[in-house]
């Protein structure tokens, strides 16, 4: 019995090494794990540097970085290859002539030519090597905008000159390019053209400043791909969903600026099921405390987010929400990701305002819970939907979001409880806010024993 797994695709990135970690090998690597890819690795340049910036470099000779290759291609030829930082001129012609002789095809080139700090990172004859051996043997060239006009000679002072450089590019020998936009004014929008047809990809510009290391992931995740089987629009367009990902899951792990996750993705999947056990067992201890008498009308419903959850799919409810029988609860249906529009519109609103109150469970209004809310040293806020304008009551699904926001704004921060009296077909409501799952079970047990001895 042999339990050892064997890799189905294989990836190879020709790059520098990055000591801070957010960016070549290094990145390059993470992706290809997060995609299921086995990753192999030759380094061509040590640089010196933190998430402070490049503060130097020292390439490796070509007749080490030439080893490294041999020995890479004797033990198999990899499905794709992406070169990154290459230093020099000969270490680019040393790529080059290994490249041919084992006739790789799908060779994604990210032509590193500056660091973010401005450090250069590739010789002027190395540029000129790039140009006049490597792209010729390109498959995918993946060039921001900066790098597009060394490359090219054509400025883009504007969108839509990308596609002028990007035809002296696919003449140069590239058959595609790929133009990243995230330099672009407004919003980051990639250009993809083949020599025939153009590509647009775009995406929502993530608050929060620079990201080191978004380059390589981008190339590398578009790697990937490839060497699975996958045809190039497919690949890149699987490629900016993923790096819009490692964006939003980026880390500060310096004084320097954040660096791209490309491990987010799993890392989400990690945490959506741990998710999904904590809210199963605090139902359970929901149903174990028979809170049937908090339960309104209309039901109820709890709801989770992820960290950074920013839409429907990233928080979790229930379909059929939490349905009273009496003193008891029952769950006709379990959690899921986006299982409910209305709780998680109140929990993405909450988290626009503290991204650390992740939870909230609706529960019934009567002035006797508000009462007990007080006693218990709860915060409080509410809302009027009478005075809710009627752009709002014409959008499905905005109510919840203005009298949450209003209410948070009114007081000034997020409180622990936001309760309305109701309105014209509307139930009035008391919604409980916690930092977590855990939180708000605690808050809604304390608000139930409570209630439960005045009504004794």
């Amino acid at each position: 019995f042999n339990s050892m797994k064997t890799a189905t695709s294989t990836a190879l990135t020709v790059a520098g090494f990055d000591p801070s970690g957010g960016a070549g090998l290094q990145a390059d690597l993470k992706t290809f794990s997060a995609f299921g890819v086995s990753g192999k690795s030759v380094a061509t340049s040590i640089t010196i540097q933190s998430t402070l910036g490049v503060e130097g470099l020292h390439n490796i000779s070509p007749e080490v970085v030439e080893q490294q290759l041999r020995a890479i291609f004797r033990d198999g030829k990899p499905g794709a290859v992406k070169t990154g930082m290459l230093g020099n001129e000969s270490i680019v012609e040393t790529v080059v002539r290994v490249l041919r002789r084992h006739r790789i095809k799908k060779i994604i080139v990210d032509p590193v030519i500056y660091s973010s700090s401005g450090k250069s990172l590739l010789s002027e004859l190395g540029i000129q090597v790039m140009k006049e051996e490597l792209l010729p043997i390109t498959f995918l060239l993946t060039p921001n905008l900066k790098e597009t006009e060394i490359l090219s000679g054509v400025k883009i002072r504007q969108p839509s000159d990308r596609i002028r450089a990007a035809r002296v590019l696919i003449k140069m020998g590239a058959k595609n390019i790929l133009i990243k936009g995230g330099h672009l004014k407004g919003e980051p929008q990639d250009f993809f053209f083949d020599g025939k047809h153009s590509l647009f990809l775009n995406a929502d510009r993530v608050t929060g400043g620079d990201v080191h290391g978004t380059g390589c992931a981008l190339a590398s995740a578009i790697t990937a791909s490839l060497a699975k089987g996958k045809d190039i629009v497919a690949a890149v367009k699987e490629a900016k969903e993923f790096i819009g990902l490692a964006i939003m899951g980026a880390i500060k792990s310096g004084k320097g600026v954040p660096q791209v996750e490309p491990l987010t993705g799993l890392y989400q999947d990690s945490e959506r099921y741990d998710m999904s056990q904590r809210v199963f067992r605090a139902v359970e201890v929901l149903k174990d405390y028979c809170v049937g008498g908090l339960i309104p009308e209309v039901q109820s419903n709890i709801g989770f987010g992820l960290e950074n959850a920013r839409t429907i799919d990233d928080v979790i409810g229930f379909p059929a929400r939490i349905v009273k029988c009496g003193k008891n609860i029952l769950i006709p249906s379990p959690p899921r990701f986006g299982g409910s529009r209305h709780v998680a519109d109140i929990v993405l609103t909450v988290m626009q305002f503290d991204p650390s109150k992740r939870a909230v469970m609706n529960i019934k209004y009567n002035s006797d819970l508000i009462k007990v809310c007080k006693t218990l040293k709860f915060t409080l806020a509410s809302f009027d939907r009478s005075m809710e304008p009627k752009k709002i009551k014409t959008i499905e699904g905005s109510s919840l979001e203005w009298g949450t926001a209003s209410s948070i704004r009114k007081c000034g921060f997020v409180p622990d409880i936001i309760f309305d009296k109701g309105g014209m077909r509307k139930e009035e409501m008391i919604r409980v806010i916690a930092e977590d799952i855990e939180s708000l079970v605690d808050k809604v047990l304390k608000i139930h024993r409570r209630y439960s001895k005045i009504l004794a």
